[in-house]
C-alpha cells in the first residue's frame, strides 16, 4: 500500500512540473484569451442643481458629460454587435456619484418588467460594476431591472459575486417610446477608494437584453478570458473627490409572539408566550478603505430555516450560513482546503446550539427546558482593503453561558406521589454552553502588480468552562497561510495553502477528540495512531498545493494535492468533515464558447482522485465525466457519469477496522426548459449501483417556476430518494469470543426520503415583498437481515458479513437480542434502529424597506418535527405528524431604522 501512495504523490509531482514547464515554454501552442485594449471613459462634475432620480433623463446636470455607447456581445456569441443597442453617462458630486442608462428596445410591449426581491435580478436589467480599489480584483456592482428592483453584489477574488452585501443607494426606471431607461445616484461612502488628485477606477457597464437572453457589455471581455475585474476598462475624470467615512446606526425592536401544544403539568409548556427584544447594529468607516461592522444582541428571526436532511454516516451535515452580519463579506475570512467545505472559519460556530446535555428525569418529576441557539451578546467585524493592496478582516464574537432549566411537574398530585416515594427531582439551572469568545484575524497582500498574493489567517476560540462540560476544549488556536501567483495573463495559476490547529482541554476532552468521528485513534486497525488518555492538547496540519491553467483557449486543466494530518481539529470555529487524509486530484475541461446553430454554450469536465490515509492506505479512486449544454432554444442539458473502482472508508465501523464498499457505478442526468419563459421546469435523475447489489440510490427532482404575473411568482421543488443498502451501519457490541473483541453490526436498510420545497413571492412593489416558503421533510428507514462484519476488506460481500440465522436473533421490548453461540444465554443485543422522521417548516415575510436601509418585517413561521410509526408509509407519516398535531406559531415583527450620518 504504501508503495502505491508514494506512487500517486509521485505522479502528481510529474504533471504538476509538466504543466508548469510547458506553461512557461516558449513553444507552448496553447491559445491565450485575447488582450483587448481598455476602453475608457471620462467624467466631469455637474453644474447646477443635482439630477432628480426618477429614471427620466431630462436634467441640465447630465449634460456635462457625453454619452458612451458601441456595446457588444458577450454572451452568448462574444464580440458580435447586439440586438439592441446601449449607451451610459456618468457624473458626481462630493457626495454621490450619478449613472443614466438608456436601453434601447424596438419592441416596447416586449420589455421584460418581472418583479422580485432585492438581488433577484428579475427581467432586463442593465448594471455598474466599478473597481474603486482599482486592484483588478475587486468590485461594487449595482444592478436596475426595467421594473425598478435593485441589485448590489461586492466582487472578490477577480469575478466571484456575493449579493449579501446591501449598500444605501437610489435607482428608479422609465419606459418610453424608444425602450427605456434608468438612473442610479450611488453615495461615494459606499465604495472605497484612497486619497488622489485624480481618481482612476476599473469600469464596466453590462446590459441583459432578456428576451435573446443575450449579455452586452461595454468594454470587450473574451469568453476564454480568466477574471473579470481584471478585464474592465477605466473611468477617468474623478478629481478632488474626498474619501468618505461611513456612519451608519441601526436599532432595531423585535416583538415575538409563540403558541405551541400545551403539556399538562410542563411549566414549559404552557401553551404561548411573549418576548420583547431589542439591539443595535452600526457600520463605521474608521477610513475610507476600512469598516467596523457592531452588532449588539443581534436577531435573525426573520431568516429561512434550514432545509430537512438526515445523515446515517455519523457526520454533521454542512448547512449554509444565511445570517446578514456574518455573510456579508464573508469571502474576506475564507481560507480553506478548495473542493471542500473545510475551513479555518465557519461562522455558524458562534450562536450553536449547546453542546451540553440536560440531566433532567421524568421519572422524578423533571422538565427540561434547553435554548434551541446559543445568545449572541455581541459581535465586531472590521474589514476593507486599502490602496496599497492589504486585504484586513478581522472578526470578535462573545456568546453567553447557556443553562438548561429543570422544573418540577405543576401538578400537585404528581408531585406529592413522587415526595412519598422520595423519588422527587428539584428545580435547578444546568450549563449547556459556556461563555464563548471568538476571534478572527484575516490579512492578504496583492503583489506582483496584482497577479499574486500572499496572506494568512488565525483563529481562536476561549471557553470558560466548568466541571458540567469536561468534553469541550478549554482553547483552540488555528490558523493558516496562503499564497497564489498568476502568468501569461493570469491563464495559469500555482496556488498553495497550509493549515495548522492546537487544541487544549482537559484529559477527558482531548481523549473525546481523539475518538470522534473526524478523528477515530481508536480504530482497531490502525497502527499510526492511537488513543492517549493523559494527552490535554492536539496538534495538526493540513494543506493544499495545486497548479493549472484556467483561462485562454478551450482548454482547461489543473492538478492538485492536499492532506489534512490525523490530528487535524477545526471544529471550534471551524468546519472539518474528516481528518487523516491525502487526497490527490486531477480535472480537465473543454469549453466550447462559440454558438452554434444547436448551442449557445457547451463544456466537458473529465475528473479523477484518489484518496490515502496516513499509514499509507490506498483508500478510494475515482473517475467521473460531465458534460453541460444549454442548447440554442435556451434550453439545457446536464449529464454526468463515473465509476469508484476502489472505496475504503475507515469511519463507516466507528473505530471498527477498515471497511469496503463494493465498487460503484454512477451517473445523473437533468435537463430544463427556457428559464426566460412565464413557466420552466427542470427534471433531473440520479442513480449509483454498487456491484452485488451492495448498495442504490434512485434520486427523482422536479422543479418548477411559473411566473403567472410580472409581480408574482411560484418556484416548487419536489425530491424523492430511494437508498437501499444490504449493509447499513446500526451499532457495536462487545463480544470476547469475536475477532477484535466486538462485533460491528450492520443490516439491509429499505431507506425513502421525500421533500418538497414551495416558494411564493408577491412584489407589491420594489421595496414591498410578500414571501411565503414552506417544506416538509419525510425520511424513512427499516432494517432487515441484520449481520455482522466478518472480514471488512472482503471483496465479496458475502465474505465481508454474516448473516445472523432465526435462532441467533430476536426482538425483545424494543431491542434486537443476539444469542450468537446459540447456547440460549443472550451475548450482547442493541436498540431498534427503525426511523420515519416528519418535518414540516413554514415562513411567511412581508418585508417593508420603507426608505432606503429602513425595514419593517412581519412574519409568522409555522414547524413541527416527531417520529411517526414505521409501519406507516411516506404520506401517513406526513398525515399523522403534519396534519395530526398542533403545529407550533410563532408571530413576529421587527422595526429598523438606519441612520446615516
Amino acid at each position: 500500500m504504501q508503495s502505491i501512495y508514494q506512487r500517486a504523490v509521485l505522479l502528481f509531482f510529474i504533471i504538476s512540473v509538466s504543466a508548469f514547464a510547458k506553461a512557461y515554454s516558449q513553444t507552448d501552442t496553447t491559445k491565450t484569451s485575447t488582450v483587448v485594449p481598455k476602453r475608457v471613459y471620462t467624467t466631469n462634475p455637474y453644474t447646477g442643481n443635482a439630477p432628480i432620480i426618477d429614471g427620466i433623463i431630462n436634467e441640465d446636470a447630465w449634460n456635462v458629460v457625453e454619452w458612451a455607447g458601441d456595446f457588444v456581445e458577450n454572451e452568448p456569441d462574444e464580440n458580435t454587435a447586439p440586438a439592441q443597442q446601449t449607451k451610459f453617462k456618468i457624473t458626481y458630486d462630493q457626495k454621490f456619484l450619478y449613472v443614466a442608462w438608456r436601453a434601447y428596445d424596438t419592441e416596447v410591449d416586449k420589455i421584460e418588467r418581472r418583479m422580485g426581491r432585492r438581488d433577484d435580478f428579475p427581467g432586463d436589467w442593465v448594471e455598474i460594476n466599478i473597481d474603486s480599489y482599482n486592484d483588478d480584483r475587486s468590485g461594487f456592482s449595482f444592478t436596475i431591472s426595467a421594473s425598478g428592483v435593485k441589485g448590489d453584489e461586492f466582487i472578490s477574488n477577480n469575478g466571484n459575486f456575493d449579493s449579501s452585501w446591501n449598500p444605501i443607494w437610489y435607482a428608479a426606471t422609465h419606459i418610453d417610446e424608444e425602450g427605456w431607461t434608468a438612473e442610479a445616484k450611488i453615495p461615494l461612502s459606499q465604495l472605497k477608494f484612497g486619497k488622489s488628485e485624480e481618481q482612476i477606477w476599473g469600469l464596466q457597464v453590462n446590459r441583459l437584453f432578456f428576451r435573446n437572453q443575450e449579455r452586452d457589455v461595454w468594454q470587450r471581455i473574451p469568453q476564454d478570458a480568466n477574471g473579470w475585474v481584471s478585464n474592465f476598462g477605466e473611468l477617468r475624470g474623478l478629481k478632488n473627490i474626498e474619501p468618505q467615512k461611513q456612519l451608519e446606526i441601526q436599532p432595531f425592536l423585535v416583538a415575538q409572539y409563540d403558541t405551541f401544544e400545551k403539556e399538562p403539568g410542563n411549566p414549559f409548556r404552557d401553551g404561548d408566550d411573549f418576548r420583547l427584544n431589542g439591539g443595535i447594529d452600526a457600520k463605521i468607516g474608521i477610513t475610507n478603505d476600512l469598516t467596523l461592522d457592531l452588532t449588539v444582541n443581534p436577531d435573525f428571526g426573520q431568516v429561512d430555516a434550514d432545509p430537512g436532511a438526515i445523515a446515517l454516516d455519523g457526520f454533521e451535515i454542512f448547512f449554509q450560513e444565511r445570517r446578514p452580519f456574518f455573510v456579508e463579506n464573508a469571502n474576506i475570512f475564507q481560507l480553506g482546503l478548495n473542493g471542500s467545505q473545510d475551513n479555518l472559519f465557519f461562522s455558524r460556530r458562534i450562536g450553536r446550539s449547546p453542546q451540553g446535555f440536560s440531566t433532567a428525569d421524568r421519572s422524578k418529576g423533571e422538565f427540561q427546558d434547553i435554548p434551541i441557539n446559543s445568545t449572541i451578546l455581541g459581535a465586531a467585524k472590521f474589514s476593507g482593503k486599502t490602496k496599497d493592496g492589504w486585504s484586513i478582516g478581522a472578526l470578535q464574537s462573545i456568546t453567553a453561558n447557556e443553562f438548561s432549566e429543570i422544573k418540577l411537574d405543576e401538578r400537585p398530585e404528581i408531585r406529592d406521589g413522587l415526595a412519598e416515594e422520595g423519588n422527587l427531582g428539584t428545580n435547578r439551572k444546568e450549563l449547556v454552553e459556556p461563555l464563548t469568545l471568538y476571534s478572527v484575524v484575516r490579512l492578504q497582500k496583492d503583489l506582483n502588480n496584482r497577479n499574486s498574493f500572499v496572506g494568512g489567517l488565525l483563529t481562536y476560540t476561549d471557553r470558560t468552562l466548568d466541571q458540567n462540560l469536561p468534553f469541550l476544549h478549554d482553547k483552540a488556536l488555528t490558523g493558516g497561510i496562503d499564497a497564489q501567483h498568476t502568468w501569461q495573463n493570469r491563464n495559469y495559476f500555482i496556488d498553495g495553502k497550509f493549515l495548522f490547529s492546537n487544541v487544549t482541554g482537559s484529559e477527558a476532552a482531548i481523549t473525546n477528540t481523539q475518538q470522534s468521528i473526524q478523528h477515530l485513534f481508536n480504530r482497531v486497525d490502525a497502527d499510526h495512531v492511537e488513543v492517549d488518555p493523559t494527552r490535554t492538547s492536539l496538534t495538526g496540519t493540513g494543506g493544499r498545493i495545486a497548479i493549472g491553467k484556467d483561462g485562454g483557449g478551450n482548454w482547461r486543466y489543473g492538478n492538485s494535492l492536499a492532506w489534512r494530518s490525523p490530528e487535524l481539529e477545526l471544529n471550534d470555529i471551524g468546519f472539518l468533515r474528516q481528518a487523516d487524509e491525502i487526497r490527490q486530484s486531477a480535472w480537465l475541461r473543454r469549453l466550447f464558447l462559440k454558438p452554434t446553430s444547436w448551442y449557445r454554450r457547451a463544456q466537458i469536465n473529465v475528473n479523477q482522485f484518489t484518496t490515502f490515509d496516513f499509514q499509507g492506505n490506498y483508500n478510494r479512486i475515482q473517475y467521473d465525466m460531465q458534460a453541460e449544454v444549454n442548447w440554442i432554444n435556451n434550453w439545457f442539458t446536464e449529464v454526468g457519469f463515473g465509476h469508484k473502482p476502489r472505496i475504503f472508508i475507515n469511519t463507516f465501523l466507528r473505530g471498527g477496522p477498515r471497511w469496503r464498499f463494493s465498487d460503484e457505478n454512477f451517473g445523473f442526468l437533468f435537463s430544463g426548459t427556457d428559464q426566460r419563459k412565464k413557466f420552466s421546469a427542470v427534471l433531473g435523475y440520479v442513480y449509483s449501483q454498487a456491484r452485488e447489489s451492495n448498495f442504490q440510490l434512485r434520486r427523482y427532482v422536479v422543479r418548477f417556476n411559473w411566473q403567472p404575473l410580472d409581480a408574482l411568482s411560484l418556484n416548487l421543488s419536489t425530491e424523492y430518494e430511494s437508498n437501499p443498502n444490504k449493509t447499513q451501519y446500526v451499532s457495536q457490541a462487545a463480544y470476547v469470543p469475536a475477532e477484535f473483541g466486538r462485533r460491528y453490526i450492520t443490516g439491509e436498510i429499505d431507506q425513502q426520503t421525500l421533500s418538497t420545497t414551495l416558494r411564493v413571492n408577491y412584489n407589491i412593489n420594489p421595496n414591498l415583498t410578500i414571501q411565503y416558503y414552506a417544506q416538509p421533510f419525510i425520511a424513512k428507514g427499516r432494517y432487515t437481515k441484520f449481520n455482522y462484519a466478518a472480514n471488512s476488506e472482503a471483496e465479496l460481500l458475502s465474505d465481508r458479513v454474516t448473516l445472523y440465522n432465526n435462532n441467533q436473533i430476536d426482538f425483545q421490548n424494543g431491542s434486537y437480542v443476539i444469542d450468537e453461540d446459540e447456547d440460549g444465554t443472550a451475548d450482547y443485543s442493541f436498540g431498534d434502529p427503525d426511523f420515519n422522521f416528519v418535518q414540516f417548516r413554514s415562513n411567511l415575510v412581508m418585508r417593508w424597506e420603507y426608505i432606503p436601509g429602513s425595514e419593517l418585517f412581519l412574519v409568522w413561521s409555522q414547524g413541527i418535527e416527531g417520529n411517526s410509526s414505521t409501519d406507516a408509509s411516506l404520506f401517513d407519516a406526513a398525515d399523522q405528524q403534519i396534519l395530526g398535531q398542533q403545529i407550533r406559531n410563532t408571530f413576529l415583527v421587527k422595526w429598523t431604522y438606519r441612520f446615516v450620518l
